[in-house]
Order: C-alpha cells, then sequence, then structure tokens
C-alpha cells in the first residue's frame, strides 16, 4: 500500500466533497448545523456525527464491492492480472466525467428538503443519519469519483477497507472546516464558501485532464504495449 495511493484515495474524497451534487448536500448539512452556531459544543458534536455518517457510508460500499468482487477467485485472479489494462479507459471516462464531457444532467438523489425540516426541530444526534442519507446522493462526477476511481484503487491495492476510510475521511474534511469556522469564526464563513465555489471548477478541470493523460499512458503502455524511454 503506497503512500501515493492513500493520498490518491483522499483526493478523491475531497473531490468528491467539493462536486456540486455533495456540496449542495454539504452546504444543507451546514445549514442545520449554524441553526445552533452560538453553541460551540453542538455545532462540533454536529460536524464530526456527519462526517461519520458519510464515512460509514463509502467504507461499508467500497468494502462491499470490493471484498465481493475478490472474493470470486476468478474475478481476483482476472482483476490482478488485467487491472491496470482496466484502470486506462476508466480513468480517460473518469476524466471526461469530471470535464463535464460526458454525463452531463444524470443524477441520482435522495430528497433532502423533507429531512432538513425534521431536523431543523431535532437535535444533534440527527446529524448522523443525516450523514448517511446524504452520502447516497450521487451524481455523474461523484459516483465516477467512487465506483470508476476509489473502488478500482482500493482492489489494486488490496486494502479494501483502508482506502475507503481514508475516502470517507476527504468527503468529511470540507464540514468538520466548516463546522470549526461555525464554531469559533462565523464571520468568515460566507467568505470560504464563495472562495470554494470557484476554487472547486478549476480544481476539478486539473484533476480531469490529469486524470484523461494518466489513463491515455495506461492504456498505451498495458493495453497496446508500448513502452516510453
Amino acid at each position: 500500500m503506497s503512500e501515493f495511493a492513500i493520498i490518491t484515495a483522499f483526493w478523491l474524497g475531497l473531490l468528491t466533497a467539493v462536486s456540486p451534487c455533495p456540496l449542495a448536500t454539504n452546504i444543507a448539512a451546514i445549514s442545520f448545523i449554524s441553526r445552533k452556531a452560538g453553541q460551540k459544543g453542538y455545532v462540533l458534536s454536529a460536524g464530526l456525527l456527519y462526517a461519520l455518517g458519510r464515512t460509514i457510508v463509502y467504507v461499508l460500499l467500497g468494502t462491499g464491492i470490493a471484498a465481493g468482487i475478490l472474493a470470486n477467485a476468478e474475478v481476483s485472479r482476472f482483476l490482478q492480472k488485467h487491472m491496470n489494462e482496466f484502470l486506462g479507459p476508466v480513468l480517460i471516462l473518469l476524466g471526461m466525467v469530471l470535464l463535464n464531457w460526458l454525463g452531463k444532467g444524470i443524477s441520482f438523489s435522495i430528497k433532502t428538503d423533507k429531512i432538513q425540516k425534521k431536523a431543523e426541530k431535532s437535535n444533534v444526534l440527527l446529524a448522523l443519519p443525516i450523514g448517511i442519507l446524504f452520502a447516497l446522493s450521487f451524481c455523474p462526477v461523484s459516483a465516477g469519483l467512487f465506483f470508476g476511481g476509489l473502488v478500482p484503487l482500493a482492489i489494486k491495492e488490496g486494502s479494501i477497507f483502508s482506502f475507503p476510510l481514508v475516502y470517507g475521511l476527504g468527503t468529511a474534511v470540507p464540514v468538520i472546516l466548516f463546522a470549526f469556522l461555525l464554531a469559533f469564526a462565523t464571520k468568515a464563513v460566507g467568505k470560504v464558501f464563495s472562495s470554494l465555489t470557484h476554487i472547486e471548477v478549476w480544481v476539478r478541470k486539473i484533476t480531469g485532464a490529469v486524470f484523461i493523460f494518466v489513463g491515455i499512458y495506461y492504456t498505451l503502455v498495458h493495453i497496446y504495449g508500448l513502452t516510453f524511454k
């Protein structure tokens, strides 16, 4: 398990967190947390519980899918032999999704308006199930990053628990950050949100271009057998 692969898993999680669909649900969660911005203990607890809920979902999904694939001996041998061949086209497609060249307008999400209304009247413990439910909202970008990026990476590195965990922690970083900001620097939250929405566009484009470049390299080397010296 290489350090670069771990960093990649964390980066995929962080990129997922600031992608349009997850970012929208994270903003909804922040609005839930901020209703008691004056209570530092409540804000921090709610932020951590929400982050824990999201992480649980990604760990269970990632571990379950990866373990199910590896449990089949034939599938396991096939993937160990051909994973690099598989990763090339996947990275290219994932890069195209990040650049909005594919999958635009397709989404699967859980309605959050009713949950949000109930949350307004509930206590801090609701942050945990809210995190779980919001994590199940997938759009092309977030689904591509998780199913097309994280799961194959976990299988390739042979670490079906650690990588989903690191990914989940990556998705939780913005919410935890904003929870701390709400608790200790409420006025700065609006500015950070504004900056994040602008930064996300460029980060997503740069990452998409890198994924396509690496995908082309993997395809040329592992499928067509080309060598670069």
